[in-house]
């Protein structure tokens, strides 16, 4: 369900500060998505046809990015930034939109979700524009398995892009990667060890019900105990003393078997079996300007309407305000999963709204 303008949900407060919601959990973190197009199509995002794009009119403009930037920054307490897609890379004017960002956010952390196709030719440009560093998805370092999982021989592409990233200096770069039962999970830890010599971070992330096909079981799903198991063949994990701040990511010390020096860490975003909702401190907008509370909302909110119909900064504000109040407590899959009554999944792919 969209919805177009929101009423003031019950029991928000008149002059409520920053993107709180009735939780008493306030959003500091912005994930905004420049398309919803992208040049891979991974089994656990979207069908091999791809989806039914946007056409360029319903997608936020780069002035349009740049405005809700600068409110959320200066009113409502947004103190990091992430751009999303779809893949970033395929907006032919994304050096200007970060370097539109920058100049106006000088402090700011800005950084990017990217399947780094493209990025070896970029990555320098970016930098210079003002992206502060990168994650990059990579799901197999087997050229095949790759293949199978975003139906695309590129790999070769997303290493030389890894590669022109950590010259670049975005960094710490992080690689996310995504375990699909019987296709890469045995991979895990040789991808860890890859991304170790590297002085890369790797994050495993749950394959979450957010496939356009729907073909999202808990059963077929490798879970964060599984990761972890896995890992556990070649490394000891240890839990990482620092303070995790509300990220999603679990982090982990990790060494050798029966070694005591200290390689690096990993993270594991257990979406599903180990929710972190309590703690959540993002807000999203879509590539066509609507807010989602959660990333498995089934809830928008119309920002771009207001932007392209001349309101001023406090209407859009109070808006998005309004839209966070509402956000729900949980995303409904705890233990009982997709059997729970809280939970309907979503209609959008991850593609479509921004991870």
């Amino acid at each position: 369900m969209v919805l177009s303008s929101a009423p003031i949900p019950l029991g928000m407060p008149a002059r409520a500060e920053g993107l709180m919601d009735r939780f008493g959990r306030r959003a500091t973190d912005l994930r905004i998505s420049l398309t919803d197009k992208c040049n891979l199509r991974c089994s656990y995002c979207m069908p091999a046809e791809g989806l039914d794009w946007l056409r360029k009119s319903q997608v936020m403009t780069a002035v349009e990015i740049q405005r809700l930037v600068r409110i959320g920054v200066a009113d409502l307490g947004i103190r990091e930034l992430r751009l999303t897609g779809g893949e970033p890379l395929v907006r032919a004017d994304l050096v200007e939109i970060i370097a539109g960002l920058r100049a106006e956010n000088p402090e700011l952390p800005i950084s990017m979700t990217s399947n780094a196709v493209g990025l070896s030719r970029r990555a320098a440009a970016l930098k210079a524009a003002g992206l502060s560093r990168i994650n990059i998805s990579l799901d197999s370092l087997h050229a095949e398995t790759f293949a199978q999982l975003t139906r695309r021989p590129f790999l070769d592409q997303v290493l030389e892009g890894i590669e022109a990233a950590l010259s670049a200096g975005l960094t710490p770069l992080k690689v996310n990667a995504v375990l699909m039962r019987g296709v890469n999970d045995a991979e895990a830890p040789g991808l860890l060890g890859w991304c170790l010599e590297r002085g890369i971070e790797l994050r495993f992330i749950e394959q979450m019900p957010l496939d356009a096909d729907h073909g999202w079981t808990r059963e077929g799903m490798v879970t964060a105990a599984e990761v972890r198991s896995l890992l556990s063949e070649q490394f000891e994990l240890s839990t990482d003393p620092g303070d995790r701040d509300g990220a999603p990511a679990e982090r982990f010390e990790v060494r050798r078997i029966g070694s005591a020096e200290l390689l690096g860490t990993v993270g594991i975003i257990a979406s599903v079996t180990e929710p972190f909702c309590a703690d959540c401190r993002r807000t999203r907008i879509t590539a066509e300007g609507k807010v989602m509370s959660c990333l498995f909302s089934r809830e928008e909110v119309d920002l771009l309407d207001l932007l392209r119909s001349g309101a001023d900064d406090e209407a859009i504000a109070e808006r998005w305000k309004q839209a966070m109040w509402a956000k729900p407590k949980a995303h409904g899959m705890d233990h009982v999963g997709l059997d729970s009554a809280d939970y309907v999944q979503s209609d959008r792919s991850m593609s479509a709204i921004g991870g």
